[in-house]
């Protein structure tokens, strides 16, 4: 006679609370019932490695059957079974794991074997609920006479009885929901959909997933011959690759083995630039592949793209994007890392963040960083390629956190310069700077041709000095988070004091700006407040004006601030630089000595300039127009 037991120390509302909220993605709970049968294969198998009577001719197999007449699914293996106790003790209380407590009990053996176990049962069956009304358990363990069998609807109670002519191993049954309106529980007994549910989740368990499916075969006569027509026939074929590629030593592995994965798993048309297969074997246990993308992925700059690697526990899925394990600026890798080590809380879809979970995250980075070092080394024009690709995430790097990782990652920068060919790191740099150079300089911009048009280069190039070009938007960011490299300071050609003259120069600048003082106030007034300061420039040699910034903000990142979504529009601290030297000079001297009426105008043209040069934009170009056209009247009369 059945017996009824009330769950042990659970209620109906917990067993809901589990089911519907712990529980986000309701396809995984086959998932769970493969990996707790998994298990159990696992558990038999260890025993019988010192019990003889254990041992099988048999294959060890996990077998799904969909009824969709009666709408039941079975999920059966030829595991080690559960006694009643066990049975009790496993499916009657939630959250109890026959197999932890076996493990617990082996701590003191050294078979690594035993150290996979993960769980039997426990809450991972109890998500069957989340897709049945009632579940079925028959089961058989080699250490009881008699088989049990086990029923539940998932509420307060659950009934055991003693049944017949059940083989060694547990077969689960669940009887579907109903369809509703807004929930259909039909994929779960179709063929394909399971298909793709064992290769999303369990493609990697161990042992064969078999279920009979229905296939077309060329059509024979009696005699064997082809009839050429093709019949329908039902037969077993296992679902699952079982052998992950991870898990193979690395020199087994070929380039075209990975290549060929890293295309079919992550749906890149290309090679993958690199790939790097890690395995640690000590108190953490872990195989992770990685691999860096010839080129981004579409959705990368996309709100919704999403980074992290897959994660496996013992060849089973846990999840798709483990962002804990990416850094952000390294969002653009591919890859997965498999671990029978990482804590598991309640539902495997929930991963605690543990320390175990950031030293393979270290790791990973580690190993990222090592390989782009040596292929910078080793390979520069393969490291050209990741850079034009990827070294604006890796400039990130070095900027996020207020420069938290640095040091770590300046190695791993490149620059074009205005007398390079190619690109060059900022050690190379250094190396061939002039034993008179006391600065690493830079500019911004697209192009060689358009820095050396700035009028900020006159002396630099007069003193054949190189210079970095910065491309990108964060680069000055960068530039200002890393302040310098080595002993070299990075000066900006635009911003603050170049120091580029000898005492003697500086002296005479000096002296001069006291002798025009009242000439570089008044178009200091006539420019106010656009512009902080009028100075006579130590930098121009060629060119009449020059736009420069205060230490702190640069023109760039203004540039870059202002054009942000919902941005505010920063503004640099504005300095003209006017060059004594330049017939100009002279001639704005004499309008303002004269007392013409039109200096303001001419000296706004004049910052006009100053701002398109630097590629600012006009305060108000109606007013430029007006004051351009007035002045040549003026000069045509």
């Amino acid at each position: 006679m059945a017996e009824t037991r009330e769950f042990k120390t659970e209620s109906k509302r917990l067993l809901e609370l589990m089911v519907h909220s712990i529980y986000t993605n309701r396809e995984i709970f086959l998932r769970e019932l493969i990996s707790n049968a998994s298990d159990a294969i696992d558990k038999h198998r260890f025993l019988a490695l010192t019990d003889e009577k254990l041992r099988r001719d048999e294959e060890y197999q996990i077998l799904l059957e969909p009824d969709k007449k009666r709408r039941k699914l079975s999920v059966t293996d030829n595991g080690i079974g559960m006694t009643y106790e066990e049975l009790i003790e496993s499916l009657g209380t939630i959250a109890k794991s026959g197999s932890s407590e076996f493990l617990e009990g082996l701590k003191d053996k050294s078979d690594t074997e035993a150290l996979e176990i993960i769980g039997q049962f426990g809450v991972g069956f109890y998500s069957a609920f989340m897709v049945a009304e009632e579940v079925e358990v028959r089961t058989k363990s080699p250490f009881s006479e008699k088989a049990y069998f086990f029923r539940s609807r998932g509420i307060d109670t659950y009934e055991i009885d003693e049944i017949d002519d059940f083989p060694e191993g547990t077969k689960v049954t669940l009887k579907l929901r109903k369809n509703t309106k807004n929930e259909s529980y039909d994929e779960f007994l179709d063929e394909f959909a399971l298909r793709r549910l064992v290769k999303k989740y369990s493609d990697y368990i161990r042992y064969p997933i078999k279920m009979e499916v229905t296939k077309s075969v060329p059509k024979k006569d009696a005699e064997g011959n082809e009839t050429g027509e093709d019949e329908e026939v039902r037969e077993l074929e296992t679902l699952n690759s079982m052998i992950p590629l991870w898990k193979k030593q690395k020199k087994e592995i070929t380039e075209e083995e990975l290549n060929s994965f890293y295309k079919q798993k992550y749906y890149d048309y290309l090679d993958p630039l690199t790939s790097i297969h890690i395995n640690v074997e000590g108190a953490l246990n872990y195989t992770a592949l990685v691999f860096i993308p010839k080129k981004p992925p579409f959705n990368l700059y996309s709100d919704k793209y999403e980074k992290g690697l897959q994660l496996y526990s013992k060849g089973v899925f846990i999840m798709d994007k483990c962002k804990e394990l990416v850094p952000d600026y390294l969002r653009f890798i591919r890859g997965l890392v498999d671990s029978a080590d990482l804590p598991l809380n309640i539902s495997r879809e929930f991963l605690q963040k543990t320390q175990e979970l950031q030293k393979i995250a270290t790791n990973i980075e580690k190993r990222i960083i090592n390989r782009l070092e040596g292929m910078l080394k080793n390979e520069r024009e393969k490291y050209i390629e990741f850079f034009e690709n990827f070294g604006v995430h890796i400039k990130y790097g070095v900027y996020d956190n207020f420069g938290e990782k640095k040091a770590l990652l300046a190695d791993l920068l490149i620059y074009k310069t205005i007398k390079q060919d190619g690109y060059i790191t900022l050690k190379e740099y250094v190396e061939t700077m002039a034993e008179d150079q006391e600065c690493i300089y830079y500019a911004s911009g697209k192009t060689k041709e358009q820095i050396l048009a700035l009028p900020q280069m006159d002396l630099i190039k007069a003193k054949d000095y190189d210079v970095l070009i910065l491309s990108d938007e964060i680069d000055e960011f960068v530039m200002q988070i890393m302040q310098s490299f080595g002993k070299k300071k990075f000066k900006s050609i635009n911003q603050g004091e170049l120091d580029l003259l000898s005492a003697d120069e500086e002296k005479e600048i000096e002296e001069l700006a006291k002798e025009k003082k009242d000439f570089l106030e008044a178009l200091k007034e006539a420019l106010a407040p656009e512009v902080t300061d009028v100075v006579l420039s130590k930098r121009l040699s060629a060119s009449p004006v020059c736009l420069v910034s205060a230490d702190g903000l640069s023109f760039e990142m203004e540039k870059y601030i202002s054009n942000l979504p919902g941005g505010e529009k920063a503004k640099a601290k504005r300095i003209l630089e006017i060059n004594p030297k330049h017939e100009l000079f002279a001639a704005l001297e004499g309008i303002h000595r004269e007392g013409d009426e039109n200096f303001k105008d001419y000296a706004e043209l004049l910052y006009s300039q100053a701002l398109l040069i630097e590629g600012l934009p006009l305060e108000d170009p109606v007013a430029f127009s007006e004051k351009m056209t007035k002045l040549i009247l003026r000069a045509a009369k």
